[in-house]
């Protein structure tokens, strides 16, 4: 199971992503040094970094924060963002995509929620 976590030890911040319990990855975020056991574990440098840079969007970050707070349809999520319905489907694809957000059709609309990964994810973002 991946695991990412944040701590502060004195002045440094690290990021620790391991996967079954096995240390694979850690970011000193003080110092941008970054190691990795293996090439194959340094994929998951990648994967962690692509995350990151999903939810660093602006837009799709306050989607998320809305999203945190339980299922909606873009016509609701509309009236929370200043977007258009064609933007707030645009990031919610990217964010299904990473696996941060799913749908589910009910009727004629389809609510969009967190994911657990997802979940996982903005909570360590609040944490931050």
């Amino acid at each position: 199971m991946e695991h990412l976590e944040h701590y502060k030890k004195g002045v440094f911040h690290f990021l620790v992503l391991t996967i079954n319990e096995k240390l694979l990855n850690y970011m000193n975020m003080s110092s941008y040094s970054c190691c990795a056991s293996s090439s194959s574990e340094s994929k998951q440098v990648a994967s962690l970094s692509s995350i990151l840079q999903i939810v660093s969007e602006e837009s799709r970050l306050k989607l998320l924060c809305i999203l945190r707070k339980g299922e909606h349809c873009v016509c609701e999520l509309m009236q929370h963002v200043k977007m258009s319905q064609s933007l707030i489907s645009h990031h919610l694809k990217d964010l299904k995509e990473s696996g941060i957000v799913k749908d589910e059709k009910k009727g004629l609309r389809v609510y969009y929620s967190l994911t657990k990964k997802g979940e996982h994810i903005i909570n360590l973002l609040f944490r931050i």
